[in-house]
């Protein structure tokens, strides 16, 4: 990958996960004024699909050429992070709900099994099951990630016919939610083997991009999304379209998805033109975008933890700020012994994969 386009994914992956941050930060209880940029949370989750596709067609392409080598991969980036989230997320909304119930009014604090283990097998959003896990609402998507990442990797490893058949199996079990929003996490995948965006003149290119940059702010300006979703909601029934949850704006997230889609070809195509400034800015955007799935999955029981341990006046944005401030060293903190540090456990599930990779070829042949 041209390494001024990977600059730019990573700054595009933290400024979404900042975003999604602002979004549910948004509350009044924590600071008085709408915070600038807050309503694009979802929005920034539909970046994240995207760019997730193509990252993952790219380590494929590239990197990870066995199902062990992707399946380690895949499994110790998402639990190097998920499974301390869990255990987090817990222990962080016991102590939060005493200091501060009226901020965690709106979360959910019972069914502990069920939350859990449903949150530990990313089945929160199985069907028109939705499973909050607890204060930690911004962990739905991981829970339809994980499975495109299950579904491209029999797409890649295993035969044709027998894939199939196991999509189709899998589908069924995980419902339509999850495959409503499949789609656009292909759209990255399709973006990364397209060769035509290779082939655009620098100038039209570079139209391309600035293009859907206004695109994508008269698409939030105009509330293309709120009008898609009453219009579906007319369509389905107020009760059908309320147990979609976050796939309820897949028509508005369709568009959103083929305008990031073309954003990311148009700048694949001209980042060398800006290979300069990418290269004076790639340490601290690395740096970042190493910490960002920490920051995406810890921020909300982190921000309310210690919104609720400070118990602020929201006048004006100071209580906001030093909330922020205190979630941002935690994250960094947090995020190197887990995220950081994940190489030692990718490595321990692809030998203990190898080694049964290896016991059942060997039944196999004796067989």
């Amino acid at each position: 990958m041209n390494k001024s386009f990977s600059v730019y994914l990573d700054l595009v992956r933290f400024l979404a996960a900042c975003l999604v941050y602002l979004y549910h930060s948004n509350q009044r209880l924590l600071v008085g004024e709408i915070l600038p940029a807050s309503h694009f949370g979802h929005s920034a989750v539909i970046v994240f699909f995207v760019l997730s596709g193509f990252v993952i067609a790219y380590v494929t392409d590239t990197k990870e050429k066995t199902w062990t080598s992707y399946a380690a991969s895949r499994l110790s980036r998402i639990y190097s992070v998920a499974a301390p989230a869990i255990l987090l997320t817990l222990i962080l909304d016991s102590v939060g709900r005493n200091l501060y119930p009226a901020l965690y009014a709106d979360y959910p604090y019972d069914q502990f099994l069920i939350r859990a283990i449903g949150s530990f097998f990313f089945a929160n959003e199985v069907w028109f099951v939705s499973i909050t896990s607890f204060s930690n609402v911004p962990y739905w998507s991981i829970c339809y990630e994980i499975w495109y990442y299950a579904a491209f990797g029999i797409l890649m490893f295993l035969p044709r016919k027998i894939a199939i058949i196991l999509l189709l199996l899998l589908a069924a079990v995980l419902g339509p939610k999850i495959a409503l929003l499949a789609p656009i996490w292909g759209m990255g995948v399709a973006l990364y083997h397209w060769q035509a965006p290779k082939r655009l003149s620098v100038p039209v290119a570079w139209c391309l991009f600035w293009a859907t940059v206004v695109a994508i702010v008269l698409f939030h300006s105009y509330g293309v999304s709120p009008l898609f979703t009453e219009w579906l909601k007319t369509q389905m029934g107020t009760d059908l379209h309320h147990q979609f949850t976050f796939s309820k704006f897949f028509p508005a997230d369709y568009i959103l998805g083929i305008l990031v889609t073309a954003n990311f070809a148009a700048m694949r195509r001209v980042a060398g033109q800006i290979a300069p400034l990418m290269q004076f800015i790639e340490r601290p955007v690395k740096t970042l975008a190493s910490y960002t799935f920490t920051l995406y999955l810890l921020h909300q029981p982190l921000f309310l933890f210690w919104a609720a341990v400070l118990h602020g006046n929201p006048s004006g944005y100071g209580y906001w700020l030093a909330t922020t401030v205190l979630m941002a060293i935690s994250v960094g903190l947090i995020g190197y012994f887990t995220e950081n540090r994940r190489r030692r456990l990718c490595q321990g599930i692809e030998s203990a994969l190898c080694r049964i990779a290896g016991r059942l070829s060997a039944g196999y042949d004796k067989a």
